[in-house]
């Protein structure tokens, strides 16, 4: 009966051994590759996966146990020798694989888009502009600068005083290469999330002409305004659902900026409109020289057909008008003006123009306090000494004027808030 017992209990021992057997494999899950976004190709490397090792029991160890010898008449009990415990196998838990930092959202890039058939340069060559789609909810609308003419030498196309073609392949005109406003890298960029409609210059007209003008070289095609007005239509086909839009512009495209703010908020009725116009504040209106330049230009068949706008004459077309004009058409734009107070580019254009440009600075105070007594607020910012425009340049990043940083300015100026004028005391 004892070695009934025995074998038994030997039976039970081997089969729990066997229970505690077997694979414990995990299988890892497999990423999905993340689509393609719409405007640049960025390839997004799946992560490596770590397959977890194969858990494998060790085998059971059998003991053998020995009869006690058989005696005729047994007096002591038999020893039974027990049989040996096998441990429990151990199992180690598969490495650790830690899970692959996120790729980083790619970059929106530039895309250049062609203009349309009506569309070109002064020298009769193919116009485009740029669009970085970012944000579609929030736009900027960018104007280019580079000088105007409305003269043979001024218009001529190889030493003018204005470029009269884009070349894309021109480091020098593609945005990816400015700074300021352009880099969207910069966490302090105010403007880093927003979609970019940029429209390149190479009218001579600070894009508001629609004539042809032959100034004793050639036609010159002042075709400005068709070029910025298709790029416009562009950016509301893209993002027409935008909620906020700013319009700016340096230097020519900064004389322009106040008129396509209204035609912005014509296209974007429900959105909130910021205008910044970048170093064109000294420019006056005489009447004589805005109806000789127009003239030339063929502005007066570009003027909006807004009741504010009913009869004016090409005389009354200056450049604080655009602000007039346009700010009394829709009242919910807001108006900004960046400039230096003895800019030296403002200086030798008004000159070139016919005004007196004997005091720029204090033209630049004129024009304002004109836009402003017609109802027309217009916050400011003034900063010393001859150098011409911000926006493209990273020195809007550490500028500062009695005691104002423009960044911290212009931030909240284009996030909504009213901004006091900031104006340098020793403008020098």
């Amino acid at each position: 009966m004892v070695r009934i017992r025995l074998l038994a209990a030997l039976a039970v021992v081997a089969l729990v051994a066997v229970a505690c057997g077997g694979d414990g494999s995990e299988e890892a899950a497999v990423p999905t590759t993340a689509p393609a976004t719409t405007v640049a190709t960025a390839t997004t490397a799946a992560p490596i996966t770590t397959a977890a090792p194969d858990t494998t029991a060790p085998s059971t160890t059998t003991s053998t146990t020995t009869a006690p010898p058989t005696t005729a008449a047994p007096t002591t009990t038999p020893t039974t020798t027990a049989p040996a415990t096998t441990a429990p196998p151990t199992t180690e838990p598969p490495p650790t694989t830690e899970a692959p930092e996120p790729e980083p959202e790619p970059v929106p890039e530039w895309e250049i888009v062609p203009g349309t058939e009506d569309c070109v340069c002064a020298d009769g060559s193919d116009y485009i502009f740029w669009v970085r789609e970012a944000d579609p909810t929030k736009v900027v609308f960018y104007l280019e600068g580079g000088g105007a003419c409305f003269s043979l030498e001024s218009c001529s196309f190889t030493t003018g005083n204005y470029d009269p073609d884009v070349d894309p392949s021109d480091p020098s005109e593609d945005p990816s290469n400015a700074g300021g406003i352009f880099d969207f890298d910069n966490p302090l960029n105010p403007l880093r999330d927003y979609s970019f409609v940029g429209v390149p210059y190479c009218t001579g007209d600070v894009h508001l002409g629609n004539a042809t003008t032959d100034y004793g070289g050639g036609d010159v095609h002042h075709n400005g305004f068709v070029n910025a007005t298709t790029a416009l239509a562009e950016a509301v086909e893209r993002f027409g659902g935008a909620t906020e839009v700013v319009v700016a512009g340096t230097s020519a495209g900064s004389a322009s900026a106040a008129l396509y703010g209204g035609l912005a908020a014509d296209a974007w009725p429900e959105a909130g409109i910021t205008v910044l116009a970048d170093a064109s504040g000294a420019y006056p209106s005489v009447p004589a020289i805005n109806a000789f330049i127009g003239g030339l230009w063929g502005t007066t068949t570009v003027v909006p057909d807004w009741p504010v706008n009913e009869g004016m004459t090409p005389e009354e077309w200056g450049l604080p008008e655009l602000f007039i004009q346009a700010g009394l058409h829709a009242p919910r734009i807001r108006f900004g003006r960046y400039d230096n107070a003895f800019d030296s580019t403002q200086e030798f254009f008004a000159s070139l123009a016919g005004f007196d440009a004997s005091s720029i600075d204090q033209l630049m105070a004129l024009n304002e306090a004109s836009i402003e007594a017609a109802g027309v607020n217009q916050a400011s910012y003034t900063a010393p000494g001859q150098d011409h425009g911000i926006l493209y340049s990273d020195m809007m990043y550490t500028l500062e004027v009695e005691g104002v940083a423009f960044l911290d300015w212009f931030t909240r100026f284009v996030g909504g808030e009213d901004v006091d004028d900031v104006t340098c005391g020793d403008c020098a």
